[in-house]
């Protein structure tokens, strides 16, 4: 569109408006919003979805990716989140295998230049919105938009809300969706490169390369599907041309005339609409298939308004998340890594004053809507109608009209949406910059926005860099937010700082008394303070609450079992490993139990048990060895210790027990061989020092740190 173009000569120098240099400011720019977080730590969900997760190991098959979800579980687990993107997944793989381990630097570094390049893609994205699709002689896209495509671009590469997608490894889930997205949108248009924009005409290769891309995309990030939706909205409005004002106009008086126009005529838009049609629900079909069960069940601190019992209040709220969202698009300067549990409270009346933003957006999408789809101006409704689509149809998986979400709001799920808010912004910058008398403060506005928007993402990158700064960064923004408090009080629990974190549990239970996470870690530093009284309760209040939370049970028998209330610490250990039948930390302490009772069989039975499900369990390895060596059976603990030193070769203790074990079956040699090898590997040892130079000294059961 030359003219919006032209309005927006006084803001960007001609003298990046070549290709190559347009895409190297936007690289340039989009790196340096981000670089920050390239040395980060896995933070929040990194753990569960990469340190966590066994499918980024090399024993775990490739296969068993295409039937686990997102966080390594199977997909047809009734606990499964449900969250299918194997391909994702393949990459965290690949990050694992070449950097050889869990080293974050390198997972950062791929998020940022993925970044990086969408960024860049985003010039050829935004110079189809805003000039169109034109082509050279030779085939090649023409940039009619010079101009605009790169303010656009700017603004997305600069943008604060994609921090979350870019600072968090997780995020790379919705960075390899978008780069899939814009190829597919891309590879479309590509099918009328050789046509001429002729009517009917096209290549079906390109069409059926885009739903493939599509595809891929979906299989990264579920809303990636959506392209396809947008790809039938750019054909049917842009190349097909349709008027909808004017259909509307002839459906209204019954003009007989509705029957010859070109669109609905259009034999090869038909056809295109028939392959993004039958593709799409192939491969949504195919999705269903592999999920296996229903959809994921969501709890009501997830998403509140989606349990309200009345539909005017869950459709209020609805519509107030997506007023947030926007605002978010807005203003990206009010950012939280979690927006559930109370942060933000429901609207349960109409004389809520919330209610105003949420007339404030329809009242805005109605103006762009009509105008994009009545507007004469043929360049002004291509780009009102794809800025929309780019904003809303890629939002429309997380805007529960078609099934509950497991959040509120998510800054991550607006890094594709945001492209269309930044061609919007662009749109009205430069008819602003038309009607405006004194150019050179639009220069300076849009400057300023873009330096801010730098400064921003500089600021929120390093926020992301490790946990303990993102959490406390919530506190300021949602304040009523349980889990922020419960992660900030994790956090100084990890670092020794059990009084702070008390503080942060307790709120997070006050702000939510029915979270049994913060009542298990809050009843944890109680027991180890040696309040034992008020950890039973926290205890068992939260199985009480959540009554298959394993966990919970654990513990609450490890505080039974020193109370000395052994029948029932028994029964809570049982009930643990009920509700977890793999849960080798829960046999472990149900050994110890039965050690203190001198029920010695059992006490080895379940010792064993846990090395079964946790081969490198150190204590419980440990435990069994002094049980068999203080009872006498010194062969059986030497066969025992034997096999725990060839599955953990390193450890130490290990060594110093079987070496009283050799001691006392006079192997003199063997035992000082390894007292010497388990004082190397712990010379700050004193025992091991007294035990090299007696040899004979009796040993006690291990006491070690409790696993929880």
């Amino acid at each position: 569109m030359a003219e919006l173009d032209a309005n927006l000569d006084h803001i960007i120098p001609s003298s990046v408006l070549a290709p190559f240099w347009a895409k190297l400011v936007v690289g340039f720019v989009s790196l340096v919003c981000f670089a920050r977080s390239y040395d980060g730590d896995f933070v929040f969900d990194d753990s569960e979805a990469i340190i966590n997760n066994k499918d980024l190991r090399a024993e775990t098959p490739l296969g068993d990716l295409w039937h686990h979800d997102f966080w390594g579980s199977r997909l047809s687990s009734n606990t499964s989140h449900k969250s299918y993107r194997p391909l994702t997944i393949l990459t965290f793989r690949m990050n694992y295998y070449l950097s050889g381990g869990f080293y974050p630097m390198s997972f950062h570094v791929v998020n940022i230049l993925l970044h990086g390049g969408i960024s860049v893609l985003m010039v050829d994205v935004f110079s189809v919105l805003f000039g169109g699709l034109q082509y050279s002689s030779r085939g090649r896209r023409l940039n009619l938009a010079p101009r605009s495509s790169l303010l656009a671009a700017l603004l997305f590469a600069a943008h604060p809300v994609h921090t979350e997608c870019v600072a968090g490894v997780v995020g790379r889930a919705d960075l390899l969706g978008a780069l899939f997205f814009l190829l597919s949108f891309l590879g479309y248009c590509k099918a009328f490169r050789e046509t001429g924009n002729k009517e009917g005409t096209h290549s079906t290769f390109w069409v059926l390369l885009s739903v493939l891309l599509g595809a891929v995309a979906m299989l990264c990030k579920e809303q990636g599907i959506t392209v396809l939706g947008l790809n039938a909205v750019f054909d049917i409005l842009v190349i097909g041309k349709l008027n909808v004002l004017e259909v509307v106009q002839k459906v209204l008086h019954k003009d007989k005339s509705l029957e010859n126009l070109g669109a609905l005529r259009n034999g090869g838009l038909l056809f295109r609409m028939t392959l993004l049609a039958s593709g799409g629900a192939g491969v949504l079909y195919m999705r269903w298939k592999i999920m296996g069960t229903g959809p994921p069940a969501f709890t009501e601190v997830d998403n509140p308004a989606s349990f309200a019992d009345s539909m005017l209040v869950r459709a209020i709220n609805y519509n107030y998340y997506y007023s947030l969202n926007a605002w978010l698009l807005l203003c990206p300067w009010w950012l939280c890594f979690d927006w559930s549990m109370g942060c933000i409270p429901l609207i349960k009346s109409a004389g809520d004053w919330r209610v105003i933003a949420l007339a404030a957006l329809w009242f805005c999408l109605i103006g762009l809507i009509c105008q994009a789809l009545c507007s004469e101006d043929s360049h002004k409704r291509r780009i009102l109608t794809l800025g929309l689509g780019f904003l809303i149809i890629p939002f429309l998986p997380a805007s529960n009209l078609f099934f509950r979400v497991g959040f509120v709001v998510a800054e991550r799920a607006l890094y594709l949406p945001s492209a269309g808010y930044c061609a919007l912004l662009t749109f009205g910058l430069g008819a602003l910059s038309k009607h405006a008398k004194k150019k050179k403060l639009i220069a300076a506005v849009v400057l300023g926005i873009l330096f801010i928007n730098v400064l921003r993402c500089m600021i929120r990158s390093g926020e992301w860099r490790n946990e303990e700064q993102l959490f406390r960064s919530a506190l300021s923004v949602c304040p009523l937010n349980a889990k922020v408090h419960y992660n900030v009080g994790k956090n100084l629990a990890d670092k020794g700082n059990q009084t702070a974190a008390i503080r942060y549990y307790r709120e997070a239970v006050r702000l939510n008394p029915k979270y049994v996470h913060a009542m298990n870690n809050l009843g944890n530093i109680l027991k180890e303070r040696n309040e034992l009284q008020e950890a039973e309760e926290l205890l068992s209040l939260a199985v009480q609450i959540q009554p298959d939370f394993a966990a919970a049970w654990m513990n609450l028998g490890i505080v039974q079992n020193s109370l000395k209330r052994f029948e029932a610490a028994e029964q809570s250990y049982r009930t643990a490993i009920k509700h977890r039948r793999k849960y080798p930390d829960c046999y472990y302490n149900l050994g110890r139990l039965y050690a203190d009772l001198n029920r010695h069989v059992d006490a080895l039975n379940a010792w064993r048990n846990a090395t079964v499900l946790k081969p490198e369990h150190s204590l419980a390895w440990n435990n069994m060895i002094i049980l068999l060596d203080n009872t006498g059976n010194l062969a059986q603990a030497e066969a025992v210790g034997r096999e725990a030193l060839e599955l953990i070769p390193n450890d130490h203790s290990l060594m110093f027990s079987l070496a009283n074990v050799l001691g006392k079956s006079q192997k003199y040699k063997e035992s000082e061989a390894l007292f010497l090898k388990a004082i190397k590997a712990h010379p700050n040892a004193a025992s091991y020092h007294g035990n090299l130079g007696l040899r004979q000294e009796k040993s006690q059961i291990v006491r070690g740190t409790y696993q929880h």
